[in-house]
């Protein structure tokens, strides 16, 4: 387990652009005995949550976020292939994010660790219409797609991805999961759009993944059902992002 006072120094670095600090923040983590796997659960993901906090209250600038973020993914890149490698599991699972969602690091720390934990992965990133998920979901039916969103507005268009597969119904065995902030400040969101699943963090997503009991119940999997959030929907979505 990383300790408090390694985020803590990792953070303070992280925040003024260093990445040679970052850098030997993360190598005499690692020469302590930790890890790569527990340095991206316990080190880069927590952190990357907090620099989302922060960003959303106005506690940094905007030149802070993107320097972290970008920091971030570097080191997620170095430490990819020291990740380690469990014996295949046969199960395929395509990582996405929400159309037009900016942070894609959250979405890469899941990739790299399902491929880590024995599953055979597409990572999608953003940018992509839900005509091209749809497309490359017929293409290579995944077991899971685990959509990946930190933005309020881009729930609509996730349920609508949702619908648009449940309506299709091409394959009744695909479990759909969903992480990011969106998912975390709103309670509740992930059953209203018709998800399988929710995963607060990166650990928790391996756990959704492995309990295959966890599927969305008939009622929820109905598709162009009307909406049981309450009138202040919006202020509900909005108050959970303050």
């Amino acid at each position: 387990m990383v300790k408090e006072d390694i985020l803590a120094r990792y953070l303070a670095p992280l925040l003024r652009g260093d990445r040679g600090a970052c850098r030997c923040v993360v190598e005499e983590t690692m020469q302590s005995g930790i890890p790569a796997n527990s340095v991206y659960l316990h080190l880069i993901w927590p952190v990357m949550a907090e620099i989302e906090r922060l960003s959303r209250a106005d506690r940094i600038t905007s030149v802070q976020e993107h320097l972290a973020t970008r920091i971030n993914r570097t080191i997620v890149d170095q430490l990819q292939n020291k990740l380690p490698r469990r014996p295949a599991r046969h199960k395929k699972v395509a990582v996405c994010c929400a159309r037009e969602e900016l942070q894609e690091l959250g979405a890469q720390i899941i990739a790299d660790l399902f491929e880590s934990d024995g599953w055979e992965v597409r990572f999608l990133g953003g940018g992509l219409t839900n005509d091209d998920v749809f497309a490359f979901i017929n293409e290579y039916a995944p077991d899971i797609l685990f959509i990946y969103g930190t933005a309020p507005k881009q729930a609509p268009d996730v349920r609508r991805l949702i619908d648009r597969i449940r309506s299709v119904n091409a394959w009744p065995d695909l479990r759909i999961v969903v992480s990011g902030g969106l998912f975390n400040r709103a309670e509740g969101l992930w059953e209203e759009i018709g998800a399988d699943g929710f995963a607060a963090t990166a650990a928790e997503a391996l756990q959704v993944a492995a309990d295959e009991s966890q599927v969305a119940d008939p009622e929820r999997r109905t598709v162009n059902r009307r909406k049981r959030r309450p009138q202040n929907a919006e202020q509900e979505v909005a108050g959970a992002t303050a």
